[in-house]
């Protein structure tokens, strides 16, 4: 029973994937918002119904990865080393994000969601709601891990955190369509990200210094 169930995963997942892989290919060459459920469908050789089974909404086909995004930040906040600011935790999955464009295929990377998020004034608005999303979600995680921070503090820091990533994509998305090769927007914006993080990390830790001296000073 067990192997027939893991079978059935593994199938789903592959149609799950084709159909994903079958939009990508088909906002790159007409863009996002010339395409339709039907369209993909058809290009997947799969009904639209089989579509919608697996992707409710025609954006879930280029932001079916929003939760897991958000999670895997606010994870990465929650879970970082005492002593270790937000800034610096998420520094990897930052250079994660510069480094696989670089590494990317042209074509392809114009029906991927940075290229999408430049081109289409749909995806560019349902992308700016998630980063609220996300900003709540980082701002979560300081709270839990930073309780002496003023919730206000820490969410507007939140904010800034999740400014560096909105700087990458916006910056990746419009290389794609202006015809940069990725090796050099990669180059271009590794430099960028770096500085921006170093002045969020040493931001955090002056703020909770901070808060420790004016801890120290309060009268008994």
């Amino acid at each position: 029973m067990a192997r027939t169930s893991g079978l059935r995963e593994r199938k789903k997942a592959r149609t799950r994937q084709h159909i994903a892989d079958t939009a990508a290919r088909l906002f790159a060459v007409h863009g996002y918002d010339d395409v339709s459920v039907l369209d993909v469908a058809r290009a997947a050789d799969v009904s639209d119904q089989t579509v919608y089974n697996y992707f409710p909404a025609k954006h879930d086909l280029v932001l079916d990865r929003a939760e897991e995004i958000r999670d895997l930040y606010a994870r990465t906040v929650t879970e970082r080393p005492d002593g270790t600011s937000p800034a610096e935790a998420l520094r990897a999955v930052a250079r994660r994000d510069v480094d696989r464009h670089r590494h990317s295929d042209p074509d392809e990377a114009r029906g991927l969601y940075p290229a999408l998020c430049a081109s289409s004034p749909v995806i560019r608005r349902l992308a700016l709601e998630d980063r609220d999303r996300q900003t709540d979600a980082v701002a979560a995680a300081i709270a839990e891990t930073s309780p002496g921070v003023h919730p206000a503090v820490g969410r507007v820091h939140a904010a800034a955190l999740v400014a560096v990533f909105q700087m990458i994509f916006d910056r990746l998305g419009r290389s794609v369509l202006d015809g940069t090769a990725p090796h050099v927007v990669a180059d271009e914006l590794a430099p960028d990200v770096e500085a921006a993080l170093d002045d969020l990390d040493e931001h955090f830790h002056r703020m909770r210094r901070a808060r420790r001296t004016v801890r120290h000073e309060e009268p008994s």
